[in-house]
């Protein structure tokens, strides 16, 4: 069946192994693609939902760098929200209601339509070793597939083990089996694995709900899209979400089935994700709160099929059903499936480079919630850098790594590989030191040329994001160029309360001021005549405000970038020997022979190591 040796082989067809598959083929690499289920590529396990706080720039960057995600998540789109708008730029998340079958067909008509690329049904159970160099797969049939590398993108498949109340059972989700075998043969190997945890609500029939007694969550009124690309459009008509609470009734209800829970009586040993709780959990911890907020969001546009976010649980299934019926409007709910929770192994990503390559063997890529993350976001991403290196090893070009401060990917792996995770690790934007270089608007600004020159963003990418750079920059050297007389300035300036002018001043520097918004900009002579003759569209026009905001902080920040990324360029050889340097803290030692960073900047970052340790680490270098 397979008389041939393929690039790459990915392991898995979620959305870190369908971004991986699609960037390795894209870039020239002969494919396959094994899954145990071909009618569940990308599914949506958990939420119908792509995006959200900082996860929203995430799905931005895998668009930028020439990605599906942002173009599936478009075309399949129910609702579409700009999150935190009241906030700085640097805040502004992009989300999208799915919907859930949609999502899972333009993925695989997608991956169907990208060229070299095959597919194949079947479990993974091992792999073909070769001189600590991966040579292949072996499936569960004993079947051999060579290959020159292979990317894991299991998921919760992994030994995985599923919880309602005090059942329990084998599988990686709701109706398909677990994946054994692997994480046997990788402990063998010397790899170190661990167990986590995730959950998913109940799903329920939303014909039984009563939607008068909740709130209406419609969404933008202008809404936008992910993808900088052409190929979709904003949405035309959108489903609203609806909002519901808890209450000492509810939790009262859920309290009763405490003992029979797996999470207070010891059958769930592992940790769970910190900000996405059951919601045994929440009440648990914040016993406080007499109400937690329900989120009700459909699975699509024509199915009844609803999901409660928020309403996590493990708990058996005939305590979730009462408690869910005291909740104000599912007096009269149906279940169409219980919530469960489902512990799987994971492999602490310490063990991987910034490629994430394993430090152990040659070839063998992990991307995903193997590598211990949550979220389709996180995993979608892994799994397009593993496939981009994947494909550059085996044509023997130079590896692609994002640095901190060129995305949220490259902050992302960063702490992965450099501090690693004990729980399911989440992206904030509280996790990256430069987030108003890095936003949600400028993704195509910073990654699709890096793309383009590796052979994964299409021209066609490549022109649009420069057309749109030098439209917005020729617009914001239009505004330091152009004044503005006090005649017509003050009339803008009293109504919005701002200080008059005495004299003609720039545009650029009567829009810097923080209430001055482009609409009132664009009542000053000149300006519309100029974004009409430059046919300036909506984003270039948000990118300009944004431009001439933000100017001095976007400065700021990149100089504080310059400044890390010189210790970035002071590389540390790889079998370094950290014994030597007596002066180092013992700890310091330890932590930095384990992890091998392969820089000074990525040493400084690891926990444990000292600024003292680094200027030791720096002596010893001679710098």
């Amino acid at each position: 069946m397979f008389d041939k040796e393929y690039d790459v082989i990915v392991v898995g067809a979620g959305h870190a192994g369908s971004e991986a598959a699609a960037a390795a083929a894209n870039m020239g690499s002969k494919t396959l693609l094994i899954t145990m289920n071909l009618q569940n590529i990308a599914q949506m396990s958990c939420n119908p939902a792509m995006g959200g706080i900082a996860k929203g720039q995430i799905v931005r960057e895998i668009d930028a760098l020439g990605g599906y995600s942002g173009l599936v998540s478009d075309t399949s789109a129910i609702q579409f929200k700009m999150l935190n708008k009241s906030k700085g730029p640097a805040m502004w998340s992009p989300r999208v209601q799915s919907d859930r079958m949609m999502f899972a067909e333009h993925w695989r008509l997608r991956l169907e339509n990208t060229p070299n690329l095959d597919f194949y049904q079947e479990m993974v159970s091992g792999l073909l070793i070769e001189n600590d160099r991966v040579v292949g797969v072996r499936t569960s049939l004993g079947i051999e597939v060579k290959a020159k590398s292979v990317i894991l993108t299991n998921g919760t498949f992994l030994n995985g083990l599923i919880h309602i109340g005090d059942k329990q059972f084998g599988g990686g989700r709701a109706g398909e089996r677990a994946a054994t075998g692997i994480t046997e043969e990788l402990l063998q190997l010397g790899f170190e694995a661990g167990r986590m945890k995730t959950g998913t609500p109940p799903r329920v029939d939303g014909r039984s709900l009563d939607y008068s007694k909740m709130i209406e969550q419609p969404g933008d009124d202008v809404p936008a899209k992910f993808s900088y690309l052409d190929e979709t459009a904003p949405l035309k008509k959108q489903r609203s979400c609806y909002m519901s609470y808890t209450s000492p009734e509810v939790h009262e209800l859920l309290k009763e089935g405490f003992d029979r829970s797996p999470m207070f009586n010891g059958r769930i040993k592992s940790i769970g994700p910190r900000y996405c709780p059951s919601i045994e959990d929440k009440i648990n911890r914040f016993a406080d709160k007499d109400r937690h907020q329900l989120f009700i969001e459909p699975e699509g546009w024509n199915t009844v099929e609803m999901y409660i976010n928020g309403f996590s649980t493990s708990l058996p299934e005939d305590v979730q059903f009462r408690a869910l019926r005291s909740v104000a409007g599912f007096e009269n709910v149906k279940f169409f499936r219980p919530g469960y929770a489902i512990e799987y192994d994971y492999f602490p990503p310490t063990q991987l480079k910034h490629t994430l390559e394993t430090k152990l063997v040659n070839g063998l890529y992990f991307a995903g919630q193997i590598n211990g993350t949550t979220g389709y976001e996180e995993a979608g991403s892994q799994g397009l850098i593993a496939g981009i290196n994947a494909a550059l090893k085996v044509q023997e070009r130079e590896e692609f790594v994002l640095q901190r401060s060129e995305a949220y990917i490259g902050v992302l792996i960063d702490d992965l590989i450099t501090k690693g995770t004990e729980e399911p690790y989440r992206m904030f934007t509280s996790r990256a030191e430069y987030r108003t270089l890095l936003r949600q608007d400028n993704a195509d600004f910073r990654l699709t040329e890096r793309s383009y020159k590796i052979g994964l963003a299409s021209e066609k990418r490549l022109r649009k994001m420069e057309e749109k750079k030098e439209k917005s920059a020729a617009f914001v050297n239009f505004l330091k160029d152009t004044s503005v007389v006090p005649e017509e300035a003050n009339v803008v300036l009293e109504e919005k309360g701002s200080s008059p002018m005495k004299q003609s001043d720039k545009i650029f520097k009567v829009f810097s001021r923080p209430n001055i918004t482009m609409d009132d900009v664009r009542k000053f002579s000149g300006v519309n005549e100029f974004i009409e003759a430059n046919d300036l569209k909506e984003e270039e026009l948000e990118q300009t405000e944004i431009q001439v905001k933000y100017s001095g902080y976007i400065e700021k920040e990149k100089n504080n970038a310059d400044k890390l990324n010189r210790l970035e360029g002071i590389k540390i050889p790889e079998n370094f020997d950290y014994s030597r340097i007596k002066s180092m803290s013992y700890e310091a030692r330890e932590k930095l022979r384990k992890v091998k960073p392969t820089s000074v900047s990525q040493a400084s970052r690891i926990s444990g190591v000292s600024p003292n340790d680094i200027s030791v680490l720096l002596v010893y270098m001679g710098r």
